[in-house]
């Protein structure tokens, strides 16, 4: 019998036909290490990443897929992938290769590095355009003041965690709120924030699903500040 890995990793994938390929051989070169495992998770794609999954997943024992029918939303999409895996550590990254899949195996250290399990780790993005630099400052002092503690590039890849804390979790978003609703809840818990540089470049192929136009970033603030007051809200009446 398999031993049970002791990372999975989370791959929010949604029509990255084009991007799976480099990602998988990617992830050959620097996550095929034993105790790491991949969970690329079919998102809804419309496009041909299905077919390439089987095609390719083959080639890649540390790899596996899980398919989520209809589209429901980034944070969804990984959540369906977190359920399936017992790993004693979980995280996420993306699979557009804006950030390399070799920055997790750094986390994954600071994971090791707590005896109790009470940390959070996430990368801290670097070398990215100016105007996009300023709308996570502005983001991240506006999230810091409205939840009461410190929330800096909320965004920022790779997240990784304890199963433990996951399995704390409860009604977590199914958008790109995810991500704030992971990182609240670890501030929320006194868990121990460990953070490191990341290179953060292009996008392989395609674009972001709402980083477009300041229009997109407009309609992503409102969903976020509305979230943002709801969370805050059920946290402290539970």
């Amino acid at each position: 019998m398999q031993a049970m890995p002791e990372l999975s990793l989370i791959i929010p994938a949604y029509n990255e036909a084009k991007n799976l390929p480099l990602f998988l051989e990617r992830a050959n070169q620097v996550l095929n290490v034993s105790g790491v495992e991949i969970v690329i998770v079919d998102n809804g794609s419309t496009d041909q990443s299905a077919a390439v999954l089987q095609e390719l997943l083959p080639n890649y024992p540390f790899a596996r897929s899980v398919r989520v029918e209809v589209n429901q939303g980034y944070g969804f999409g990984i959540v369906s992938g977190l359920r399936t895996a017992g790993s004693r550590y979980l995280g996420w990254t993306h699979a557009d290769l804006q950030t390399d899949p070799g920055d997790v195996l750094r986390g994954l250290e600071l994971l090791r590095s707590a005896e109790n399990q009470r940390v959070f780790v996430k990368g801290k993005r670097h070398g990215r355009p100016p105007a996009d630099q300023f709308f996570t400052a502005g983001m991240s002092v506006f999230e810091t003041i409205l939840m009461g503690t410190p929330m800096w590039d909320i965004n920022a890849q790779p997240t990784l965690f304890s199963q433990a804390f996951f399995q704390t979790w409860k009604n977590p978003p199914q958008d790109f709120s995810l991500d704030l609703y992971a990182f609240y809840m670890a501030r929320n818990q006194g868990l121990r924030i460990e953070r490191f540089p990341v290179s953060f470049g292009q996008r392989a192929h395609g674009v972001s699903n709402w980083n477009v136009n300041w229009k997109s970033k407009v309609k992503f603030i409102r969903r976020t500040v509305d979230y943002s007051l709801k969370l805050r809200t059920e946290l402290r009446d539970a």
